[in-house]
């Protein structure tokens, strides 16, 4: 069944910003992050993650490759409908595993099943050996036949129509999902004392009674959603103190304010001093289902990635662009989660990025959770006011039969760090993934976008207007446009 390409359009549309970057500005090196073992944060019982502090990313990408561990040796799937042993998928014909199949929901039961061992940590050589190891025949890529025609996508902003968001999780109960309460959410702002966003400060967010607070961080435009319930606050009055780091050999910016459960009006917070305004910065990566059934976004991927280039070249704001890629697939599969650190070196990107081959899968859920992970934990984010932006691009929800890490652990984790979610339903997408999907956009102030069709249920059928997701309100745009559109907006709210 031919589905668009998605992957190429979005990494194309990074590949511009690099345009703006002064490559020949001085730098000074950054020792690369430490080897991966095991989780890197659970959640608010072990203290905020620590804050982004990258200075640059002016380096070759450093790939790496987190090894998951294999399924049993009898092949044996411990309770997971239509995952089998490696040994038994690489006996079976090429042709019956072209594609991935897919079911309506996830099947996992979502129980807290012991988490795996820790997964061993590599540095290959260069990027193109980290991504290009041999992949055996049952992982060879799905190829669709050529498709030139447009690529048409919806948005919806789940913060903006928030009560139809609250709506559409109304409607779907009992969904394999790893749930929070955001039905309580709160709109902070916070501002210089000339009237200014501020943006990349640190928040926290006490109760009385409760030693840990809720962290985070304010985007591009100064806001943050806090969800007391969603972090297990209780009270009726929380305390809200904010902190920016001053201009150089000046102390750190305060504010503070009280937090009245159920309050209509959004909290404002003014800072004590004046921030120093810092140049654009934008770190983009692009987190990306490598399964079978992705093929054909991943192929076109590798053929065109500067087709759209100029379109952020040409952003008033003219970011220095960060990008960073982690791609991921399953357990048992020639690879379970692989990525590049963040580099401004283009070329060598494109070279890793090209060696990326979709194949495996097996069963619908794959390993988002630890891709997720990894994405916001691994790479090595820069501080000082970057805008932070994830680009997840994938067909289906995450195992939530693996153990920890967790999703909704994560997202948390990003809020905290100042990582903006904005998730991309690639065909396939069933109501499980739709709700994951909108939940880790929501959560951290991003968007959801999803694919339209002249036909919904004919994904061959070309671009229009027509979903099955359960939606509405939503504008339609070809995907080149909209995302440019969505970095547009994101860095235009950045003050000066």
């Amino acid at each position: 069944m031919p589905r668009p390409f998605i992957v190429p359009v979005l990494l194309t549309l990074l590949t511009a910003a690099c345009a703006a970057h002064d490559w020949n500005s001085p730098q000074t090196a950054v020792p690369p992050p430490t080897g991966w073992s095991g989780r890197l944060w659970a959640g608010p019982a072990q203290g905020a993650p620590p804050a982004p502090q990258a200075e640059h990313c002016h380096r070759a990408p450093q790939a790496f490759d987190l090894a998951g561990p294999m399924p049993p040796a009898s092949g044996q799937h411990s309770g997971r409908p239509g995952k089998r042993g490696h040994a038994e998928r690489a006996s079976r014909s090429e042709g019956a595993l072209m594609a991935k199949p897919r079911r309506a929901e996830a099947s996992a039961d979502g129980a807290d099943a012991p988490a795996p061992a820790p997964p061993a940590a590599t540095a290959p050589s260069t990027a193109a050996d980290a991504l290009a190891r041999p992949t055996s025949p049952v992982d060879r890529p799905w190829r669709q036949r050529p498709d030139n025609s447009p690529v048409t996508a919806g948005v919806v902003d789940d913060n903006a129509d928030f009560g139809a968001y609250l709506g559409f999780r109304g409607r779907h109960p009992g969904l394999t999902v790893r749930d929070r309460d955001v039905s309580e959410r709160y709109r902070l702002t916070v501002h210089d004392p000339a009237g200014r966003p501020v943006p990349d400060a640190d928040v926290r967010l006490f109760s009385a009674g409760r030693e840990q607070p809720l962290w985070a961080r304010t985007d591009a435009g100064g806001q943050v959603w806090l969800h007391p319930r969603a972090a297990g606050l209780a009270g009726d009055v929380f305390e809200v103190q904010v902190s920016k780091p001053g201009a150089a050999g000046e102390g750190a910016l305060q504010g503070r304010a009280l937090l009245r459960r159920g309050q209509r009006d959004q909290l404002q917070i003014t800072l004590d001093g004046a921030q120093a305004l810092a140049p654009t910065r934008l770190d983009l990566v692009f987190l990306v289902d490598a399964t079978g059934s992705m093929a054909d976004e991943i192929g076109k991927l590798r053929d065109s990635m500067r087709a759209m280039a100029d379109q952020i070249a040409r952003l008033p704001s003219r970011p220095s662009i960060c990008y960073g890629l982690v791609a991921y697939r399953d357990r048992g599969d020639d690879f379970f989660v692989r990525g590049l650190d963040f580099t401004d070196d283009l070329g060598a990107f494109q070279q890793g990025l090209a060696a990326v081959q979709a194949g495996g899968g097996g069963d619908t859920p794959e390993a988002l959770n630890e891709a997720l992970h990894t994405a916001v934990h691994r790479l090595s984010w820069r501080g000082g006011d970057a805008t932070r932006l994830v680009l997840l691009v994938a067909d289906a929800p995450p195992h939530l039969d693996y153990g920890a890490p967790w999703y909704d652990d994560d997202m948390q984790a990003a809020l905290a760090r100042g990582i903006k979610l904005l998730t991309i339903g690639a065909s396939g997408l069933d109501r499980g993934g739709e709700y994951v999907f909108r939940h880790l956009a929501q959560y951290t102030g991003g968007r959801f976008v999803f694919l339209t069709y002249a036909d919904a249920h004919r994904p061959g059928s070309g671009p229009g207007r027509e979903t099955l997701h359960d939606v509405g309100n939503y504008s339609v745009q070809t995907l080149d446009r909209l995302v440019v559109r969505l970095v547009r907006e994101e860095l235009a709210r950045r003050p000066g």
